[in-house]
This record gives structure tokens, sequence and C-alpha cells, in this order.
């Protein structure tokens, strides 16, 4: 089940999110989310849930993409499953589902910053629609090593 993200999931969205951080280069930040700035995101954007057997499998959410008023009808897209929750379709049905949320705020193009080494999720997003924009070599450090970052992007 896709729903909004509420205040009590917080704890398993940062749960979800510090998984990541901790042990991948999904994503090349290296501090763990606390469950106040989670419940912060909730409060302060879209943030919507991906539930198997009542349990928060997923989280995605979308924020500005850069400052400044020329920007504002693009956003960057977050998404994030559990390991066990990958492969079985949550992660499109998240994507759909903030994709409309993200339209119906004026949204007019979706950007996904992906890791050069997240094969995975290159492909994922380019099922869905995203198409390459560019790449920034060795733009992020994790790990001891220099990490390119791929930028996808889909119109609404």
């Amino acid at each position: 089940m896709i729903r909004a993200a509420r205040t009590q999931d917080a704890t398993a969205i940062a749960a979800v999110w510090n998984g990541i951080i901790e042990t991948t280069t999904v994503t090349f930040a290296s501090e763990p989310k606390s469950v106040a700035a989670v419940t912060e995101l909730i409060a302060e954007r879209p943030v919507l849930v991906a539930e198997r057997a009542g349990a928060v499998a997923g989280f995605a959410t979308f924020g500005p993409f850069r400052g400044g008023s020329g920007y504002r009808h693009t956003a960057e897209l977050t998404v994030h499953l559990t390991e066990a929750a990958r492969g079985q379709g949550l992660g499109r049905r998240l994507v759909a589902a903030l994709e409309a949320e993200a339209a119906g705020q004026g949204v007019h193009v979706l950007v996904a910053a992906i890791s050069a080494e997240n094969a995975g999720a290159l492909a994922f997003h380019a099922r869905l629609g995203f198409e390459e924009a560019g790449r920034l070599a060795e733009v992020g450090r994790k790990f001891g090593r220099w990490l390119d970052l791929v930028l996808m992007q889909k119109r609404l």
C-alpha cells in the first residue's frame, strides 16, 4: 500500500534511510538522519511510504531542485526501499504516486541525482521514463573514494 507518511512513520523512514546511508554509495550523505529531521521533513514536504505487511518498506519524497524562483517548477526526487522490498513493484508505485503529487503542485520536471555506481537505480529510473541529462565526475566522496553523479530527468 502507498500512503502519505505520518509523524509516527519517522522512526521507520529513518531506519530505511540510515541503512542505505551507512552501508552504500546510493546516497553521498554520510551522516545518519535523525528521527527529528525526518519528522520535520514529513511536516514540510510531501512524503509517501510503501507499506508491506503493515511495516514501512520504503519512502519517496521530493523537494526543491535548486534555489531561486526560476527553478520553482523543478523538483528533486528521493526514493529508497529496504533491500527486502526491492523488485516487487513498490518503488514503481511510490514514484508514480509521487509524480502525481508533484504534478498537482505544479512541478514540470522531476530530477533524480543517482550515484553512477548504482546501476539498479539508473535502470529503474530509465524504465520509468527518466532520461539521462548529464554526468558530473568525482563530485561526491564517501568511503574514501571519489564518486560520479548521474542526473536524470522526467518531464511530467
